[in-house]
């Protein structure tokens, strides 16, 4: 599937409604991963996951060998949001009016999320065993 872009829409803090898009950015593939983009409250919430079902060991295993410090290097928040069938992460960072300034943040989040992604897949390999 080619990807061409995602849409920044913005969320009222209380009633959770969208009020409007702030913009669209053309992106990697790795966008594939991601599952919802808006801002609230001068944040930007960016939900990703591993765009495919996992098995049960894979879920922990995904957790544990995450480069969460990646994202922490390019002064984006990441935690877990466990709440999902599969692994999923939230990345917040702070919104600003500045088309350009977001695009570039857009971006290398995308580019994070890709290659954090694709290398957990690579370092569970052949570690069944050691999650079950």
């Amino acid at each position: 599937m080619d990807f061409s872009s995602l849409v920044l829409m913005e969320k009222d803090k209380e009633t959770g409604f969208i009020t409007k898009e702030l913009g669209s950015f053309q992106v990697s593939e790795g966008a594939l991963y991601v599952k919802k983009l808006f801002v609230s409250n001068e944040v930007v919430n960016l939900y990703f996951d591993t765009n495919k079902d996992v098995e049960e060991w894979e879920y922990s295993a995904i957790y544990d060998v995450f480069n969460y410090d990646a994202f922490i290097k390019e002064e984006f928040e990441i935690e877990d949001s466990l709440d999902e069938y599969n692994p999923t992460f939230l990345v917040k960072f702070k919104y600003v009016d500045d088309y350009e300034f977001m695009k570039e943040r857009i971006t290398r989040c995308v580019e994070l999320i890709e290659e954090a992604m694709e290398n957990a897949f690579k370092d569970i390999e052949g570690k069944e065993d050691d999650y079950n």
